[in-house]
């Protein structure tokens, strides 16, 4: 039976571009190009080292998001991924990593899956919940932050740096994982992966398709908000000392000043 996996993606405003709040303070995504979450492309490389390892495996690569989320997939798709699903609503904007999780498990359950493959975080929430509320809400053991991670026998097992150890963990399949930006550097898409990624499947589905109500996402369902945002103050001009003597004494003082010593 071939191996399901589905790579949890998210499409992120690009962070080195001018980033702001909308009215609603809400991320303001139209203001700003985006991309495939660097940190995905992890998860999608390990994703795909893993099918390369089974004798048959079929990659879904699933995100949530506008329109243009579209771009995040296809670059997925022209790494190696064999399809994907995007979920795309109006009733989705604003909702919280919570509805996230709710989305994404019905899409996935909707799908099938056998692993379930995350980043460690997204460039934009940083968050980093996703993958165990996402293993919560499905009944399936997490092994998540994997720097090393291999499926073999109807299992999963990696392995997670610690500061001051490693640990070597498993779990049965079904399960989710998360990976992190140590696991290994994603490949480039080539031009024939492209090219081939513009015939690949890409399924639509909306909040009715998944039985989701949309007072549960959304703003209105929104465990978490934002209560008021401000512009960041423009950097200022530096302090210049002019060394004739005293400056190392100037300068100590000044470091003092700032709480730096």
């Amino acid at each position: 039976m071939s191996l399901r996996i589905v790579v949890a993606v998210k499409y992120v405003p690009d962070a080195t571009g001018d980033r702001h709040f909308a009215e609603d303070l809400t991320t303001d995504r139209d203001a700003v190009d985006g991309l495939l979450s660097e940190l995905d492309e992890y998860a999608v490389e390990q994703a795909l080292q893993i099918a390369e390892e089974a004798d048959d495996a079929e990659i879904t690569v699933l995100t949530v998001g506008p329109e243009d989320a579209k771009d995040a997939l296809r670059k997925a798709l022209s790494m190696g991924a064999d399809q994907a699903v995007h979920v795309e609503d109006d009733g989705l904007h604003g909702t919280d990593a919570l509805g996230t999780s709710l989305v994404l498990a019905k899409a996935i359950e909707h799908v099938g899956y056998d692993l379930v493959v995350c980043g460690m975080a997204s460039t934009d929430g940083t968050m980093g919940v996703v993958p165990a509320m996402l293993a919560e809400r499905l009944g399936v053991p997490q092994v998540t932050l994997l720097s090393e991670v291999k499926v073999e026998d109807g299992k999963v097992t990696g392995r997670r740096d610690g500061d001051a150890a490693s640990e070597q963990l498993e779990a049965q399949l079904p399960a989710v994982v998360s990976v992190t930006d140590q696991s290994g550097e994603a490949r480039y898409p080539s031009f024939k992966g492209i090219m081939a990624a513009k015939k690949k499947k890409v399924e639509s589905l909306d909040l009715s398709d998944l039985g989701i109500e949309e007072d549960e996402v959304g703003l209105a369902g929104a465990w978490t908000k934002v209560d008021s945002a401000a512009e960041r103050p423009a950097r200022t001009a530096g302090t210049i000392i002019t060394d004739e003597g005293e400056g190392g004494k100037q300068l100590a003082a000044f470091l003092a000043e700032q709480k730096f010593i």
